[in-house]
C-alpha cells in the first residue's frame, strides 16, 4: 500500500511538471504542429508520444519496479533544457522553421527527460530508456543533415535506377543524375529519394526491433537494411514508371496517379521484405541464443 500510495504521488508531480513543461512549449509546440501539418516530411510526429505513451503502459511494471527521487540526474536535463530553450528563442529569428523547431522540440524533450528523472530515479529511467529516446523522432531533422541523408538516398537510387536499365535492356544515356530513354529524359530528384519512406520504414523497425530482437547486433543489422531495400525501391519505382511512358503511354510519367500517389505500391513490398529479414534474425536468436 506504501509503495503504491508513493508512486501515486510521484504520478501526480510527474503530470504536474508536464503541466508546466506545456505551459512553457506552447509556443513551440505549437509551431511544430503547424510545420508537421505542412512538411512533406513529418506528418507522423504526433504519432511518436502515443507510441511512446503505450510502450510507457505495457512495460510499467519493469519501468516502475525501484523508483526514486533524483535530484541530481533530473535538475542539470532540467538546466539545460531551459538553456537550449532560452537558446532557441534568441536564433529565432535566423534559423528556418525546421531548424527552429528541432531545437526547440529538442529542448522540450530535454526538461521532459529531466523531469522523468526527477521524479522516478535512474533505475527507472534505464528501464524506460526505448519509450524516453524514441521521442527523438519528434524533433525534425536539421536541414544540413537532411540534405546529407537525402544526398546519399539520391546517389544510391541513381546507381541502381542504371543497374536496372541495363538489366531490363532498355536503351539509354546517363547525363549524371538524368536518364535519356526513347522520346523521354528523366531526372532523379529530391522527390525520387524516398525520404518519407525511409522515415516511415526506420521509425517501424525500430518498433519491430524492440519488440522482437533482443541483441543489439542484429538490431542494427535490421537497421542498416533499411538504405539498400529503399534505394532498390526507388530504382524499381523510377524503372518502372519510365518504362510505362516510354513503351505505353507518355502519361504514366507526367499524369499518371502511379507517379505522383503511388509510392504505397512499391512501399509494401519493402516493408514485407525487411518483415522477412526480421523473421530471419528473431529466428536465428531462437536456435543460438545470446545476450549482448
Amino acid at each position: 500500500m506504501h509503495i503504491k500510495e508513493s508512486l501515486n504521488k510521484r504520478n501526480l508531480l510527474f503530470l504536474a511538471c508536464l503541466f508546466v513543461a506545456l505551459f512553457m512549449f506552447y509556443k513551440p509546440l505549437g509551431e511544430l504542429t503547424r510545420f508537421s501539418i505542412h512538411s512533406m516530411y513529418y506528418s507522423h510526429i504526433w504519432l511518436i508520444p502515443l507510441i511512446s505513451a503505450f510502450f510507457m503502459v505495457i512495460e510499467r511494471k519493469k519501468i516502475f519496479q525501484h523508483v526514486e527521487y533524483s535530484y541530481r540526474g533530473g535538475v542539470p536535463f532540467l538546466i539545460v533544457g531551459i538553456i537550449v530553450y532560452i537558446l532557441s528563442r534568441n536564433l529565432h529569428a535566423e534559423l528556418n522553421l525546421n531548424d527552429y523547431s528541432a531545437l526547440a522540440t529538442f529542448s522540450a524533450l530535454l526538461f521532459i527527460h529531466g523531469v522523468f528523472l526527477l521524479c522516478y530515479g535512474v533505475q527507472a529511467f534505464k528501464a524506460a530508456m526505448f519509450p524516453l529516446v524514441f521521442l527523438i523522432f519528434m524533433i525534425p531533422i536539421p536541414t544540413v543533415l537532411m540534405d546529407k541523408i537525402i544526398h546519399l538516398l539520391l546517389v544510391g537510387s541513381t546507381a541502381m535506377t542504371e543497374l536496372l536499365f541495363k538489366l531490363t535492356g532498355a536503351p539509354y544515356i546517363r547525363e549524371g543524375a538524368t536518364f535519356h530513354l526513347p522520346g523521354i529524359s528523366i531526372e532523379v530528384a529530391d522527390v525520387c529519394s524516398g525520404i518519407r519512406s525511409s522515415l516511415a520504414l526506420f521509425i517501424t523497425m525500430v518498433i519491430a526491433a524492440h519488440l522482437f530482437l533482443k541483441t543489439t547486433w542484429k538490431k542494427v543489422i535490421l537497421l542498416l537494411m533499411i538504405y539498400p531495400v529503399t534505394v532498390f525501391k526507388n530504382g524499381v519505382r523510377i524503372v518502372t514508371i519510365s518504362l510505362l511512358a516510354t513503351y505505353i503511354d507518355e502519361r504514366f510519367l507526367t499524369h499518371s496517379w502511379l507517379h505522383h500517389s503511388g509510392g504505397f505500391v512499391f512501399f509494401i513490398p519493402s516493408l514485407i521484405f525487411l518483415g522477412f529479414i526480421l523473421w530471419l534474425l528473431k529466428r536465428s536468436e531462437r536456435s543460438t541464443p545470446e545476450k549482448l
